[in-house]
């Protein structure tokens, strides 16, 4: 199953880069003949309906040369985090290699006033302190030590507990390697992580023109369709 999220104007897909060959032709065959751009940084595929499908290369000066070296096995560093949990770990070829894994309690809002609501508010942001430094750390101990050998890395979960984990100067050179993309994970556990060492190998297609892009928004696709 690849998994799919909402952008402006359209919708995109994670597929299998031994799969993006045959996507590319169902593409077609749904949306009319379609004009392929290869640049340095991203393939484009512009349809007789006006549909577009956009993805980023890691080298190559044609569709299929840009395939090979996507398909090329990579060791991708992955940082998830949430508040409360994360799980930090290198994968090669989709699987997890080595990882950190750790929870602390950070207790949820309250909506009552005064004092009350004041001092529980210091708590949850003690709770909440120590829980990302906790990550930063575990992000240190397995990552830093390791980024001469990473491909790349994969960030997923909560994008402000993954901005204050950004402030860290430990983790500048994690961050600098870091994928424009952020997955969409639930709370970090082991089995959360090795899910998504399999999706940081996947290639992400921006398909753009909602009228044109089949499933709803949102929804579970197989990659068979546009």
């Amino acid at each position: 199953m690849s998994r799919v999220r909402v952008v402006p104007g359209g919708r995109a897909v994670e597929v299998e880069p031994e799969r993006v060959a045959g996507w590319i032709g169902r593409f077609a065959e749904r949306h009319g003949e379609i004009d392929v751009r290869v640049s340095e940084r991203e393939v484009v595929l512009s349809a007789a309906d006006g549909a577009t499908a956009a993805f980023a290369t890691r080298g190559g000066t044609s569709v299929e040369e840009v395939l090979e070296k996507l398909a090329e096995p990579r060791r991708i560093g992955l940082v998830l985090v949430r508040l409360g949990g994360h799980s930090v770990g290198v994968a090669f070829g989709g699987r997890v290699e080595v990882s950190a894994t750790d929870r602390k309690q950070v207790h949820g809002r309250i909506k009552a006033g005064g004092w009350s609501q004041q001092r529980f508010a210091r708590r949850r942001e003690g709770q909440a302190r120590v829980a990302l430094q906790a990550a930063a750390d575990d992000v240190v101990r397995v990552l830093v030590p390791r980024l001469g050998q990473l491909d790349g890395v994969v960030l997923g979960g909560d994008r402000q507990a993954l901005d204050v984990l950004r402030d860290d100067r430990r983790l500048a050179g994690v961050f600098k390697m870091a994928e424009d993309r952020v997955l969409d994970v639930p709370e970090p556990r082991r089995s959360v992580l090795d899910e998504a060492a399999g999706r940081a190998r996947c290639v992400e297609i921006v398909i753009q023109d909602t009228r044109a892009t089949g499933p709803e928004p949102g929804r579970m696709d197989t990659g068979e369709g546009a």
